[in-house]
């Protein structure tokens, strides 16, 4: 395991949480803000064992516990630890880029939310990912959690030198043709991404008022998130 938070309100929608970030990630986008747990190191910085005896003291103090990352479907422990923290009690939510769509569907039964982020248009997403055919499996790894019944947020980070405009209501076209209730858009946020060409471009006036307004008309729900 790469790292804890131990109390957190914002990851797992009406509920307070705790969040364990997973080594890992077979992706490279530029915008991560978690740059330090692309690499899955021989030996995890923690002991899955402390992190149960941490979790077994936050019952009644905290409501579920999100896995994260990296990619928290690349650790092929992640269904037993999934089991273990359910024991305790905790819903449990899952971050996801669906880099792993056949690891998502099996886990997908045992989670009670998924955050799932989608990068892109699926024709484009190696402009993001630098990984070619990898908006295949993205897509794959959609239609596993509509299929589900899960709880769900899908959400898109956005930035002017990588996301036009067009490339959003593209997108945002395609996920509400495949039946997408609840919608995200969030801004870029320079805390934590290593890439100085990407936090050096300004985002003021990005993405334009009329755009979020037609996106927000094909979703039920949809939330606009503004960098902090």
């Amino acid at each position: 395991m790469g790292g804890v938070t131990p109390f957190t309100a914002t990851d797992y929608p009406g509920k307070l949480a705790a969040v364990v970030f997973v080594q890992g990630c077979p992706w490279g986008c530029d915008y991560c803000h978690n740059p330090h747990l692309q690499v899955r190191t021989p030996d995890s910085p923690l002991d899955w064992n402390k992190i149960v005896a941490l979790l077994k003291r936050r019952v009644g103090l905290i409501d579920a516990v999100v896995f994260s990352g990296g990619e928290a479907t690349v650790d092929p422990a992640l269904q037993d630890a999934i089991i273990e923290v359910s024991e305790l009690g905790f819903d449990v939510g899952l971050h996801s880029a669906g880099a792993y769509p056949k690891r998502l569907e099996e886990i997908l039964p045992l989670l009670d939310w998924v955050g799932l982020d989608i990068k892109a248009p699926f024709d484009s997403y190696g402009r993001i990912t630098r990984i070619p055919d990898s908006g295949r499996h993205a897509l794959q790894s959609a239609a596993a959690v509509l299929a589900s019944g899960i709880a769900y947020e899908f959400r898109t980070t956005i930035h002017p030198s990588l996301l036009a405009e067009d490339d959003i209501l593209q997108l945002a076209h395609t996920l509400s043709g495949m039946g997408v209730q609840n919608y995200a858009l969030q801004l870029f946020r320079a805390q934590g991404c290593g890439n100085a060409q990407l936090n050096a471009v300004s985002t003021v006036g990005y993405p334009a008022a009329d755009l979020v307004q037609r996106v927000a008309t094909l979703f039920p729900h949809f939330t606009l998130r503004q960098a902090e």
